[in-house]
């Protein structure tokens, strides 16, 4: 990396240590009162006439999103798979064996349901059930997702802390795409959801890959999540295969144990929820772990709490590594400690 770029991620993690604060000031002057007329992805107009106090989410991107404005407290209802947030216990289980349970969310009462792209298949059923439902377009781009961000915020009277969440989300997407921007030996990734299916191009994940300066093998004639067979994976021959608590073991299995990766055993992981939860959150937590461990070396991951975790099997001299971990190292902590997490 040329002295100019470190220079000038220097002065970006300045910047970025302030931008909070000038978020807030900001949002001052935005109109965050109600009533609000807002219409979602259905063409449907939704009019909430106040603040809503008791909010249901169906989906985790969203729940993750409630806690990280400062709306957790609103919220009385969520799926099984965001209860791995603080506090999340407390609330009710609405989620039924496939989607949610238009039951479970009635029961609770709410004013507000707010359903993103996953649960498209639910909106109906809980109109139908005299419920108020907003429904979030499919996120696929760190823009997506910061709309989405400030969507929820006005839907639910969180503006300001959803213009602080984004401004920590783009300041922290900034600073690594400066410290990837001139690697010009890209390291080539893969990333296997199981049974055959991968993450291609025009995805949140793809998104999350390009940020890290990394290559997604399957990007190049794939889009969305396509099931590959063993011949195309072994054609894509990535160096390096990402992998989540699910699939710790897979450099060890056909095709990927014959891939370059799988050959020199070469993996970074990441947890599952923040690889497939396009939230603000999952969005800072995976660019930081993958840049620290494809470019700083092994067991240089980075948890919720900012202490660092075993990552398994990155060589220290894979593709990517290059003087610029040291740099990512003190980036992600100041930045980690500036949110507070």
């Amino acid at each position: 990396m040329r002295r100019p770029a470190l220079l000038a991620v220097g002065l970006l993690v300045l910047a970025s240590l302030a931008t909070p604060a000038a978020a807030s000031a900001q949002v001052s002057g935005q109109n965050c009162s109600f009533p609000v007329t807002l219409t979602d992805a259905t063409g449907t107009e939704i009019t909430l006439d106040e603040r809503p106090d008791r909010v249901v989410t169906t989906n985790p991107s969203a729940a993750q999103t409630m806690w990280e404005i400062g709306g957790r407290d609103q919220v009385v209802g969520l799926s099984q798979y965001a209860t791995y947030l603080e506090g999340a216990e407390s609330r009710t289980n609405v989620s039924a064996s496939f989607g949610v349970s238009a039951e479970r969310v009635a029961g609770t009462n709410p004013d507000l349901v707010l359903a993103p792209n996953a649960s498209a298949s639910d909106v109906d059923a809980l109109r139908n059930a005299g419920l108020k439902v907003y429904h979030l377009r499919e996120a696929k781009t760190i823009a997506d997702i910061a709309e989405k961000t400030t969507t929820i915020g006005r839907l639910t009277g969180n503006c300001e802390g959803a213009a602080e969440t984004n401004t920590w989300m783009n300041a922290n997407v900034d600073t690594v795409r400066s410290l990837t921007a001139d690697i010009e030996d890209r390291p080539k990734v893969l990333y296997s959801l199981g049974g055959g299916y991968v993450a291609g191009g025009d995805t949140f994940i793809d998104t999350l890959f390009d940020v890290v300066g990394a290559d997604n093998v399957a990007a190049r004639d794939h889009s969305g999540y396509p099931q590959l067979s063993d011949e195309v994976v072994l054609q894509l021959n990535p160096e390096v295969l990402v992998v989540t608590e699910r699939t710790a073991g897979l450099a060890s299995e056909e095709p990927f144990a014959s891939t370059r990766a799988g050959q020199t055993n070469t993996t970074v992981r990441v947890n599952v929820r923040d690889l497939n939860q396009p939230a603000p959150r999952s969005v800072v937590y995976v660019t930081r772990n993958l840049t620290r461990q494809l470019y700083f070396g092994p067991d240089a991951a980075v948890s919720a709490t900012g202490t660092a975790t075993p990552t398994g099997t990155t060589a220290g001299d894979g593709p990517g590594f290059t003087a610029v971990g040291a740099l990512v190292a003190a980036v992600t902590a100041a930045l980690l400690a500036r949110r507070g997490q």
